[in-house]
């Protein structure tokens, strides 16, 4: 169990005045029995005229809020602070049922009951359905296989595939296209692998959130030995992004079947991940977007910091630099 300490910085400067903007912000992490918000702060200069927090309904916190006031400038900061606890310490992943039957539990049937998870088996925005992406996991979704080991089959593969650069994509590059070159940034990784487990007609949602920067040692390594104590990880110091791919049945998952990946770093999340939202693509979870009226270009920095906490006052506010929200 650690005690986490974030804080994710936005700021716009437009070349003119925005006259009248409305915002929604996703930046207060989740809480449940493994994870608990023990403090959060959103602090926004300049102050809203309207602002109202409500949850959405995969139990998200979002913000919305609005400026009827001409300015040049919006800087928004969240800091949380958080116990997580590792999720996943008695997964068993080769208990789980075989992921065909798994699929089969989404089937249309004639008045049988609705299962909720299906929304996250469907194509979204961000994750068409594509036929190379089911060639892809071919290999992988092979008759019989328990579900949770596809899944973590898939993540190795993917991180073993695909190469991590940061700035090499934007959140318009299309999906196609990272698969085709092989190469992008945490929330391609996670797209990716949301993709491959939708067309094999299994759900799966993209997570976004914090980790350290270094791995925390973990009780369980779930056969990663890649994923020691102090390894560094891909995606620290921004907002990052991976993957849940639903396991029911599955030994050591919660009740509601949900099983967190990181094709990025090639590991099952421990207690160095902060979950901040779940969605169906990064659409549903942008931390931060808007309309606005004016304000002709902008530059747009963010600084995320993720820390063990220690005690003592929260951290100063932080120099921006423009850079990517998620790599």
């Amino acid at each position: 169990m650690l005690e986490l300490q974030v804080s994710h910085d936005t700021s716009y400067a437009y070349t003119t005045p925005v006259s009248l903007a409305h915002h929604l912000a996703h930046l207060q992490p989740l809480q449940d029995a493994q994870q608990q918000l023990l403090s959060h702060t959103l602090t926004i200069e300049p102050a809203p005229d309207n602002r109202r927090d409500s949850p959405d309904a995969q139990g998200n916190v979002q913000c919305h809020f609005s400026l009827a006031k001409p300015h040049r400038q919006l800087c928004v900061r969240a800091t949380s602070r958080v116990r997580v606890q590792p999720r996943f310490a008695a997964l068993d992943a080769a208990a789980s049922p075989p992921w065909p039957a798994v699929a089969a539990r989404l089937r249309y049937v004639a008045r049988g009951p609705f299962e909720p998870a299906l929304e996250f088996a469907l194509p979204s925005p961000y994750v068409p359905r594509l036929t190379a992406l089911r060639a892809y996991g071919a290999p992988t979704f092979t008759a019989g296989k328990p579900v949770a080991v596809a899944a973590l089959e898939l993540m190795h593969r993917i991180h073993a595939d695909l190469r991590y650069v940061s700035r090499s994509t934007d959140i318009g590059t299309p999906l196609a296209l990272v698969l085709q070159q092989r190469r992008g940034v945490c929330q391609d990784f996670a797209h990716l692998m949301v993709g491959v487990l939708r067309m094999a007609g299994l759900p799966a949602r993209y997570v976004s959130g914090y980790l350290l920067t270094q791995a925390p040692a973990e009780p369980h390594d779930h056969g990663q030995g890649s994923a020691a104590a102090g390894r560094a990880m891909q995606g620290a110091d921004a907002s990052h992004a991976w993957v849940q791919a639903w396991c029911p049945g599955t030994p050591g998952v919660p009740a509601d079947g949900w099983l967190d990946l990181d094709p990025t770093n090639d590991l099952v999340p421990g207690s160095g991940h902060v979950r901040l939202a779940v969605g169906r693509d990064f659409g549903d979870v942008t931390p931060l977007r808007g309309v606005i009226r004016g304000g002709g270009r902008h530059a747009l920095g963010v600084a995320v910091s993720t820390q063990l906490w220690r005690g003592g006052p929260g951290l100063p506010f932080t120099q921006i630099n423009p850079m990517e929200s998620a790599r």
